[in-house]
């Protein structure tokens, strides 16, 4: 008798944003999810700042799942280039929607927390009314509003805050870099949320991904809030950071009218991530044993 192996084909999943702090954090751990063929796109491959360069890719690449990490994330600096946010962060969406649909291809797109207007008192869930006060804000939740009406089935939506990592430019090596050089700095401490570290960001994605839930024929498109665990104020944050990197410098608490920007923040973005918790059985760590994480790696990297 004759048998006949039967390789089942890899599922092809599309990173898109591989240079963000999310996206290298992915390729991190990806070598864990040897089941999918993974395809980590670049600028020069798809980029959404160009409609017709988000066409010619998907002309080219066929993908069963699709990751969007990539965002335009310069807050500031979108309320003076409006429509090259609004391109990255709407329109090149509403267009991996339309994709997403015609490809068959289930779809992770990540938000933000600054689609809130910062004035609840209690960690904002899901369905709480949106009101952004920044351009950032305002072109990631237009993003989400196109994607929900284009694709209402087989996709999800990340609300995120505050990222870190060891990869590129954040807060969290910026406070190192800074504390190494200065004596004292001032850190506002009205804006209160919750860190994410964006390898445990990463990991819940890909658990997602290869969850039950996420893998079945059909589910209802829906929007997930994740950051760590906990609650602290940028202070607080910049606090740890210098403590857990035995750097002495004094940080002073200011409030944030004490040092303008052109975007507004919300000053209370704390997520509610019980719904998230709930539908993929998520254990999320506390914010301080990740920073410690990542502070570990980033001391292992300079050895």
């Amino acid at each position: 008798m004759i048998t006949v192996l039967t390789i089942m084909p890899k599922n092809r999943l599309l990173i898109i944003g591989t240079s963000g702090q999310l996206g290298q954090s992915i390729k991190n751990i990806s070598g864990t999810y040897s089941s999918y063929d993974i395809k980590f796109s670049h600028r020069e491959d798809l980029d959404l700042s160009d409609s017709n360069s988000i066409t010619k890719f998907f002309q080219m690449n066929q993908f069963d799942i699709i990751i969007n990490c990539a965002a335009y994330t310069a807050v500031d600096k979108a309320e003076s280039e409006p429509e090259l946010a609004n391109q990255i962060n709407h329109l090149a969406v509403k267009q991996l929607a339309e994709i997403s649909n015609q490809q068959d291809a289930k779809l992770v797109h990540i938000s933000t927390d600054y689609v809130f207007n910062g004035k609840q008192f209690r960690p904002y869930v899901e369905t709480d009314n949106v009101e952004p006060k920044s351009v950032y804000g305002l072109t990631k939740l237009k993003g989400e509003q196109a994607l929900l009406a284009i694709r209402p089935k087989n996709s999800i939506i990340i609300r995120t805050s505050w990222v870190y990592s060891e990869f590129g430019n954040n807060f969290v090596k910026t406070m190192v870099k800074l504390g190494a050089e200065r004596d004292e700095l001032n850190i506002i401490f009205d804006q209160i949320g919750t860190p994410t570290y964006a390898n445990d960001l990463a990991s819940a994605i890909m658990t997602i991904v290869n969850s039950n839930e996420f893998n079945k024929i059909t589910f209802n498109s829906e929007i997930y809030h994740y950051s760590n665990e906990g609650v602290c104020s940028w202070f607080d944050f910049a606090k740890a950071i210098l403590e857990e990197s035995n750097i002495q410098c004094d940080i002073s608490p200011i409030e944030t009218k004490d040092y303008p920007t052109p975007a507004v923040r919300p000053h209370y973005s704390l997520l509610n991530k019980a719904k998230i918790k709930h539908s993929y059985n998520l254990s999320i760590p506390y914010w301080k044993n990740s920073l410690k994480n990542c502070l570990k790696v980033l001391k292992d990297e300079v050895k």
